[in-house]
């Protein structure tokens, strides 16, 4: 699995911190963009913001393209209470398209 953007904008602090709440640790992580990743071969392509969807490069070979576009926590303002909050619901989201993925589109042997 690999993860990219149209851009790179670095690691945002209160995703490291509220992943973080959820045991997730990617402070190793980096900020990627898509043209590292022109020429792989992938099964699927997810976008999940309407501009990554618009301005995503076309992929060669067959992939199949999904869209589901999430809230940017990242331009939330006001309080950081209420900037954390939203990053928590971004968050649980993602989560919850990640579970739809895999029972929709991940062929698993249940007798594993």
């Amino acid at each position: 699995m690999y993860s990219a953007g149209i851009e790179a904008h670095g690691l945002n602090p209160s995703a490291v911190r509220i992943m973080k709440e959820d045991g997730i640790d990617i402070a190793g992580q980096t900020s990627n963009t898509i043209q590292q990743y022109i020429g792989m071969p992938f099964d699927y392509l997810i976008t999940v913001c309407d501009h990554a969807q618009e301005h995503c490069p076309v992929f060669p070979g067959s992939v199949t393209r999904i869209h589901h576009s999430f809230s940017d926590p990242a331009k939330a303002t006001g309080s950081e209470e209420y900037v954390q909050n939203q990053f928590r619901q971004v968050r649980n989201a993602i989560k919850d398209f990640c579970r739809q993925f895999v029972s929709e589109y991940v062929h698993t042997d249940p007798h594993k």
